[in-house]
């Protein structure tokens, strides 16, 4: 039986200085009113350039990311390990926009791929094709438009940079997830991982792609990935999350008039969310998923499920992965109940990562009892060891 209200456990790893400083934090972004000015008093501070490293380093950035660089991030590495907790370096930069850019990125991304392969501790590595890729241009893809002679060649430039990505992950036997985007360039997006996943998931799952099940049509493009490998002996990788665009979205649903593609309600989606896992565990010879999952009721049923159909908790086909300080009470008890976790660690420079710092903190705020649920166990853990001192 799992018991994610075990404080002790998801908070062994903190101590009472870290329990006070996450307890502030959230009690910050607890208040859409504080995440609403926040933000925008943060994108001013940037566009001023009015210093404000100081501030969000030992606060926001701590919490939520490893470090600036990728060797910043070994202590993170370290102090997951001794609790059987894997690191998913992500390396958050977001916004630029030149080929510079993106070809950096990607020596970026390779760097993760080779820290992996030479540290067991890392199960994964991540990318966003955004992150190498024009959005317009993924956009353009996306629609079947007809592209220009220039636009061909960034074409190829983006196969050329996807390519060496998931070449490296393959001889490195690294796998690597290619994260879910926002639907006006997910069906590109999708295309690009299929082929990566027709040349090297031959063998096994080395390339995954992300399906946000919050996405009305998700379920049935699951099914029938699973159907083209009637035709391609290939291997499939997921990772499973509920999904990240949704005020997004649906504004621009409203907006351009279209059907909105996100389900109504997060009941809707909460049936499909753990749909898509008993799906993936009843086809999990041909299909390895990573359930990236802040729910505590998904997370019981693929344990139970684990248990139920006698598969091996520490069979690495399956694996159990939250955002780096978030949700450590689901994370830290599975992995003490012998199961494969991780945890993603966003990096990069702090400006450059105040994008995903923002989201993170919107995010808190709107799912409902996020942040009310992390204070609450915040606060009974800071009870319990009072209570032990007294």
């Amino acid at each position: 039986m799992i018991f994610f209200s075990n404080t002790e456990i998801a908070f062994k790893s903190k101590s009472n200085a870290d329990l006070k400083r996450a307890y502030w934090l959230f009690k910050i972004v607890n208040s859409k009113i504080n995440v609403f000015i926040g933000k925008y008093l943060l994108r001013i501070a940037i566009f001023i350039h009015f210093p404000i490293k100081w501030l969000v380093k030992p606060t926001v950035f701590k919490h939520f990311c490893g470090g600036e660089t990728i060797n910043d991030c070994n202590i993170t590495i370290e102090k997951l390990s001794q609790y059987s907790i894997g690191t998913i370096l992500d390396y958050s930069i977001e916004g630029n926009n030149n080929n510079k850019a993106y070809d950096s990125a990607v020596l970026e991304i390779i760097n993760t791929i080779l820290k992996a392969a030479n540290i067991k501790q890392i199960p994964f590595g991540v990318f966003k094709m955004s992150g190498i890729a024009d959005h317009k241009l993924l956009s353009k893809i996306n629609s079947n438009q007809k592209l220009s002679d220039e636009e061909s060649k960034e074409y190829q430039l983006i196969m050329n940079r996807l390519n060496l990505i998931c070449k490296t992950a393959y001889e490195k036997n690294v796998s690597v997830f290619i994260d879910a985007e926002e639907t006006w360039i997910q069906d590109a997006i999708d295309k690009f991982a299929t082929e990566m996943m027709l040349i090297y998931n031959k063998n096994k799952a080395t390339v995954y792609n992300t399906i946000q099940l919050y996405r009305i049509d998700r379920l049935s493009y699951l099914k029938k990935m699973l159907e083209q490998t009637e035709k391609h002996p290939i291997f499939l990788g997921f990772k499973l999350v509920r999904g990240a665009y949704m005020e997004k979205e649906r504004i621009r649903a409203i907006k351009m008039q279209y059907p909105s593609p996100i389900h109504l309600s997060k009941k809707e989606t909460d049936l499909d969310y753990d749909e898509a896992v008993r799906f993936c565990m009843k086809h999990i010879h041909k299909i390895s998923f990573c359930a990236g999952t802040h729910n505590e009721n998904s997370s019981k049923m693929l344990a139970n499920l684990i248990a139920q159909t006698n598969t091996n908790k520490s069979d690495k086909r399956i694996y159990f992965a939250q955002l780096y300080g978030m949700s450590d009470h689901i994370t830290y008890n599975l992995s003490n109940l012998g199961y494969n976790v991780a945890k993603y660690v966003p990096y990069g420079p702090i400006n450059s990562v105040l994008p995903y710092l923002i989201r993170r903190a919107e995010e808190n705020t709107s799912v409902a009892g996020q942040s009310s649920r992390e204070l609450n166990l915040i606060n009974l853990e800071r009870m319990r060891r009072k209570n032990i001192l007294s």
